[in-house]
This record gives C-alpha cells, structure tokens and sequence, in this order.
C-alpha cells in the first residue's frame, strides 16, 4: 500500500535525501557540475539535474562559473548560496563579548567585540549579549532578523533544572535564575548556550585535529583549565552541565581544595592552570617573566620555554615545561584512566603555546602515570577556537532546518 506523502520511502522523502546528499557535497567540495554531483551520488544526469532545478528554485542553489581546460564547452557549476540562511556565535569571557555571524557555507561575514571589564557594573548581560550580537550584524551588512540562530558560549554551564549558570563564578552578572528568559526575550532568533571548552571540541571535530574521531577528550587551558568530553561521536555534558570540570580534580601535589563552589577553583586548577605558571616560572629563575593577564603571560612563558634547548635540563625554561608538562599529565592520567579515549586533543593558548615540544612532554609523562594511552595532538582550531564552535554549532542546526526539502 502507497504511504502518505512524508512517509519514509516515499518519493519526497527520497528527494529530500538526495537534497541533503547534494548539498552537503557541495558544502565540502566547493562548485561542482551536475555530471559530478551525479557521479557522487549515485544518481542519473537527468536525475541530477531535476534536483539542482529544484535546489535553485528553492534559492539553495546558485549556477556559477564553468569548468574549464577541457575540449569543448564548459559545464555549468553549481554551489551553495551563501545567502540562503546565517547563523550566529558567541564567546563570552570575563574581559569581552565577542561574536560572529557566518553564511550558511560557513564563511564569517561579520564580526564584533565588545570589551567589558568596565562595563559590567552598569551594562547588564542583556545588553552586552545584544550589543556585541548587533554589532556583528551589522559588520555583516544584515539585519537581527536575517539570522536563523545563534549559540552562545561560556565558562560553566547552565543547570537544565535551574537555568543557574553553574562552576563559573568568575563570570560576574551571569548567575541570576532569570536570564536565560531575558536573553530569550530580547533576541529575534532562536538561542543555545553551551560550555565554552565544549564548542572548542565542536570545532576540532568539525575542522580540525579531532575529525573522523568517535572519542576524544579536549583538555583546554587559558582563563581556565577545563576538559571537554565527545563519546560515540557526542558531548557528554552531564547531568548538571559539569562533565568535563577539571579544574576542580583533586590531584597530587595540590593542597586539597575544600568547598570548590565557593572558591571556584581546585586542585587541578591550582597545579596547572594558567595563573600558576608565573610563579612556576619565578620559583625555578626563569627571566624576565612578562607582565600582562596571566592566560597572556602563561602562553608567553610557554612559547618560549618550548624553543628552548631540549638536551640541555639545567636550562630553566626547559625545567619549567618539563615541570609544566608533568602537572598537566598528573590531571590527565586520571581522566584517561576513566574515559580511556582514543585521542587527547591540546587546546587554549596555554597548551598550543607549547607546540610539538609540550605534547612530546606530556605524552611521554602521560605513559608513565596512565595504562591508558592514547594519542595527543595539538589543536588545529588556533584562531578564537570557543566561538568558532559556537558558528558550527549554530550552522548544524540551521543547515538541518534550511536544507530540509521535505516540507
């Protein structure tokens, strides 16, 4: 018996499939001719060319150029229109808000940054969140309603049964039990939050070091040491959004941290987070040591112990990395030993300052403290990592609904 129309099986159900198969080619490999989206995928030229008629009607699609260097006339190219939908992201630290808005092929078109140490006593989080979302849609030529979503990102994560931001204490003004409805109310588009040290995982696994990886963890330090767990493919956040908190591990070699709410900090935290590698660095005579906020002085620190002189131990840089890498291995061994993932991936300034010489110190000790070993890199996404993955994370979304023929 024929189903209804939207069954699976259907004849627009199987459209809508080799819509998404077409468009989805065409976001990875750039313009392709129909003779090419056909070979890709399976279908017949006439096929092919029904679906990129369709695809243009619909304005997801725009013919292009032509190949060229070959006999004969050119083929028509076809790719994605950039235009068809955008999508927004944002990292919220302690010292900024700073966002983004990309086209649906993910290129970002607009940009914003909106300092706020001074500002928080007088301009409430709303107001940042929209001034700093505003000013990118404007650098990108659009207006509020052009953009489908946005995801915000932060430290900590909001508690799904209180909407409470929780284990981010140094985020002044972003704890009240009613934000989350305030910030729903004051944007034009649909909202998600999400863990800043989570995005940056996002964006590895979308873009760079952690791709065609299942289960990975992303140990993350610059305001904050933090790790992001991705299981089966997929965030694990935990029941209250604290999967992946590190910084508040108890570990040798740290006094033990009681009330670690209060504090906002623990053991973890304390033995190898950024602000403890100043004094690292004083206590075994490194000098000068920089002046400037301490995730900006500890990639300093870390970028220059990792040219140091590898053979030579009595070099103070060199004794300070191998200490460092030694602190983040104490942590580590015991999160591999849980989670015994396939690949660790290094991210935050103060792990990719440390480049090829860090991660070789930190394996090396991370084999002598875990029977678990699996393989650490270095992260590939350098370039503001956290609001990256907050723009990936928003496309997905956004691609899913946009690219949706079957409705």
């Amino acid at each position: 018996m024929a189903g209804t129309a939207g069954t699976p099986g259907t004849p627009r159900v199987l459209r809508a499939m080799n819509d998404r198969a077409a468009l989805d080619l065409l976001l990875e490999h750039g313009p392709l001719s129909r003779t090419r989206i056909g070979k890709l995928t399976g279908l017949s030229k006439p096929t092919a060319s029904q679906l990129l008629a369709r695809l243009e009607a619909a304005g997801l699609v725009l013919a292009g150029g032509t190949t060229e260097g070959r006999p004969g006339p050119g083929a028509q190219l076809y790719e994605v229109n950039p235009a068809a939908a955008y999508a927004a992201g944002i990292d919220v630290t302690p010292g900024r808000v700073l966002a983004a808005v990309a086209d649906v092929t993910g290129r970002t078109v607009g940009r914003h940054e909106l300092p706020t140490p001074g500002r928080r006593a007088t301009v409430p989080v709303v107001q940042q969140v929209t001034d700093a979302l505003d000013g990118a849609v404007k650098a990108a030529g659009l207006g509020g309603d052009d953009v489908h979503r946005v995801v915000i990102g932060t430290p900590g994560a909001f508690d799904p049964g209180t909407g409470r931001l929780r284990y981010a204490s140094h985020l002044p003004g972003w704890h009240s039990p009613t934000l989350l409805d305030e910030l729903a109310a004051a944007l034009p588009m649909p909202v998600e939050y999400e863990n800043d040290v989570n995005l940056a995982a996002v964006a590895e696994q979308r873009l760079g070091a952690a791709r065609g990886h299942e289960d990975f963890v992303l140990l993350w330090n610059q305001e904050g040491l933090g790790a992001a767990l991705v299981l089966g493919g997929r965030l694990h956040r935990g029941w209250t959004g604290g999967a992946g908190e590190v910084g508040f591990l108890p570990v040798p070699g740290a006094p033990l941290v009681r009330k670690v709410s209060r504090t906002g900090s623990g053991g973890f935290q304390e033995l190898a987070g950024s602000q403890a590698l100043p004094g690292l660095a004083r206590e075994l005579g490194v000098v000068p040591v920089p002046s400037g906020s301490y995730p900006e002085v500890a990639a300093a620190l870390v970028a220059r112990a990792s040219l140091a002189d590898g053979d030579n131990d009595n070099d103070p840089h060199r004794r300070m990395l191998r200490t460092y890498a030694t602190r983040l291995a104490t942590g580590l061994a015991s999160l591999v030993s849980v989670l015994d993932p396939e690949l660790v991936v290094l991210s935050g300034t103060s792990l990719t300052a440390g480049g090829e010489a860090l991660r070789a110190l930190v394996q090396d000790e991370l084999e002598e403290l875990a029977a678990s070993r699996p393989r650490l890199v270095v992260g590939d996404v350098t370039e503001h990592p956290v609001l990256r993955g907050a723009l990936e994370s928003a496309l997905a979304t956004t691609r899913d609904e946009v690219f949706d023929t079957s409705r």
